[in-house]
């Protein structure tokens, strides 16, 4: 019998071909992916003559098929497929990996423009880009997911696509959250928030790509939460970009992402971890984004409505914008277009032509 899979690593993901023996129960090892590509077994062609046919791709490569002959290594291109992101030639892709203050491992993908040079340009404006995960140990926090030599890909509203601006994407940054034994997560949920974004800032300074004062933190959803509440509890960034976010959590009394326990059993936590409790604290530009059909349950539009007025009541730089007929994520042309220039005027003044010593333009 043969045996593929995605091959887990602490390198990240090595897909691979395994011959498993029925009768001795024993595994032999046939073929894995080796860096700098990521490969993927589609369908096994020939067995008996070890011919399978793969996807493979790297940072600079756009995916293709090939037919690999597992006994010879001999590999044969059977698509041609051209590079969907021409503008994209160029960009760095690095896979960062680092430690929070506690020891926890984190990593996060870090995008480069096109003949960037350290030495010559210095430290670059950042546009940071996460969304929290719950865990109830730390060895499941710092996993690492996915693979550094995939191809870069870009959606319609991807953060990524920044850096043809001249911005230094750090992109998938993890921000675990963990609650071990009868601890639950939530219980230090803005403590863990901290010291996460505190690492995240220092690997890109101690790198020397990142300008720590030139840093925007952003996130959807739930990543728009975790940037409200970076942005009070925290001094740490420029401006924030928050796309569908809940902040007021007695609006989700019954629960929200993996907290099972209603408002009522633990009202101290939902108060914590509301970023709309602590509005007076944003000094921060922040810019709040919504669909105004979002029907997600924990996300309607309200939720951004209440907390531009708390924060606009309290003498805060905010804007929001409403998308018409927009659900939770946001899929006309007009609307993304829209998001992408509001994002740029956004980032513009309040990041990358914020002066080196952080003073506002």
């Amino acid at each position: 019998m043969y045996l593929t899979g995605e091959g887990a690593s602490p390198e990240g993901n090595r897909p691979f071909v395994d011959e498993f023996d029925l009768s001795s129960k024993k595994s032999n090892r046939l073929w894995r992916s080796e860096a700098p590509y990521y490969e993927q077994p589609v369908e096994i062609i020939d067995a008996e003559k070890g011919l399978v046919l793969t996807r493979r791709e790297a940072n600079y490569e756009q995916p293709n098929y090939f037919l690999r002959n597992l006994k010879t290594g001999q590999l044969n291109q059977v698509t041609f497929f051209p590079n969907p992101y021409e503008s994209l030639k160029g960009v760095t892709k690095e896979f960062v990996q680092f430690k929070r203050a506690d020891g926890v491992d984190m990593s996060g993908t870090l995008y480069l423009p096109a003949g960037y040079d350290k030495e010559k340009d210095g430290p670059l404006p950042v546009f940071m880009w996460a969304y929290p995960r719950e865990y109830k140990d730390a060895a499941a926090a710092g996993q690492v997911s996915g693979s550094p030599y995939t191809f870069i890909r870009v959606s319609p509203s991807s953060p990524i696509l920044w850096v043809v601006a001249g911005y230094a994407v750090f992109h998938n940054v993890s921000m675990p959250v963990i609650g071990e034994g009868e601890q639950e997560p939530n219980e230090t949920f803005v403590e863990q928030l901290k010291m996460n974004a505190e690492a995240a800032v220092k690997v890109l300074d101690d790198m020397g790509v990142g300008d720590p004062n030139r840093i925007a933190i952003g996130g959807h959803s739930y990543g728009a939460f975790m940037t409200a509440n970076l942005l009070a509890h925290t001094d740490l960034f420029a401006a924030g970009i928050a796309r569908s976010g809940a902040y007021n959590r007695t609006l989700t009394p019954f629960g929200f992402q993996s907290e099972e326990r209603t408002w009522w059993e633990a009202p101290e936590i939902y108060y914590k971890m509301s970023p709309f409790n602590f509005a007076d604290k944003i000094k921060e530009p922040i810019l709040l984004i919504h669909g105004m059909a979002d029907n997600n349950s924990g996300t309607f539009p309200m939720q951004s409505e209440r907390m531009y007025a708390a924060l606009k009541g309290h003498g805060a730089t905010v804007k929001l914008v409403m998308l018409p007929h927009e659900s939770h994520g946001y899929r006309a042309r007009e609307s993304l277009m829209h998001v992408a220039w509001e994002t740029t005027q956004w980032l513009d003044k309040y990041v990358k032509n914020r002066s080196m010593d952080g003073a506002k333009p």
